[in-house]
């Protein structure tokens, strides 16, 4: 893909193979892109399919003998993948994973950033926008948790928490700790707590989409939104014993401001 211009899915795509952060961002627009898949109506109209008319798309095999579905996100390196003439049909992208379900399918294989999607990625793809659907737990009564600082820091989920965060304006502030909920399970989890103003839903989905990535291996995160006005609980003990490893940047005016007080 180097030797030819980027599209805009190209650069989303670059972009989310060199950083947790980029992901979500690239399968919004991954699921917003037309592209490209090899194969042909059985009715041959040009190029074109008719309503009803039979698909016949090609599949390659990985070296374990699975079968995936190529597709790509241009007629450059579509035709830097194939070695003969190829026919080739257009789909929306989420369209091609609804007519798909249940099969494994590769963007740009071969090339030097390519994605695979396997079956129930697909669906938490096509069922919340993203490749992780976040798990809602409401407590039901009054639970007792352990709170503390994990001993190995994870440093490449925070890396990754910050940059995505930024990227979010409604995010205030961001903690971290390890929490052991006995009631839940016998395993400590990492305890990511959102300050956010507003709607917290993008956020969250996000957020559990990078912190999947991200996360020492073994370990769970669960995220919690918390409040400065919360006097007890989780929000308590992240705001009086714990320093935000994000805070939202001061606009320029409030950085001035801040100077002349």
């Amino acid at each position: 893909m180097s030797a030819e211009p980027e599209n805009a899915l190209e650069q989303a795509l670059r972009l989310a193979a060199q950083a947790p952060a980029e992901r979500p961002a690239f399968i919004r627009a991954l699921l917003e892109s037309e592209v490209l898949v090899i194969g042909h109506g059985e009715q041959h109209l040009g190029g074109q399919v008719a309503a009803g008319d039979k698909l016949r798309l090609q599949h390659w095999q990985k070296p374990d003998g699975t079968a995936v579905l190529p597709f790509f996100t241009s007629v450059e390196v579509l035709a830097q993948s194939i070695e003969r003439e190829e026919q080739y049909l257009s789909f929306n992208a989420r369209a091609l994973f609804e007519m798909t379900r249940g099969a494994t399918l590769v963007l740009n294989p071969r090339s030097p950033y390519g994605k695979e999607f396997v079956p129930h990625e697909v669906e938490q793809i096509l069922a919340h926008g993203s490749s992780c659907s976040v798990q809602k737990h409401v407590v039901q009564e009054p639970t007792q948790v352990l709170l503390g600082q994990p001993k190995d820091y994870p440093d490449a989920l925070v890396a990754a928490l910050t940059a995505l965060l930024a990227k979010h304006a409604n995010v205030q502030q961001a903690f971290l700790a390890l929490m052991h909920d006995a009631s839940r399970t016998p395993a400590q989890s990492l305890l990511v707590g959102l300050e956010v103003s507003g709607d917290a839903q993008s956020v969250l989905q996000d957020a559990g989409s990078v912190a999947t990535d991200t996360a020492p291996q073994g370990m769970a995160v669960d995220l919690v939104l918390v409040s400065p006005n919360e006097n007890s609980g989780i929000s308590q003990h992240f705001y009086s014993e714990v320093e935000p490893f994000y805070r939202k940047p001061k606009s320029l005016w409030a950085r001035l401001r801040g100077q002349w007080a």
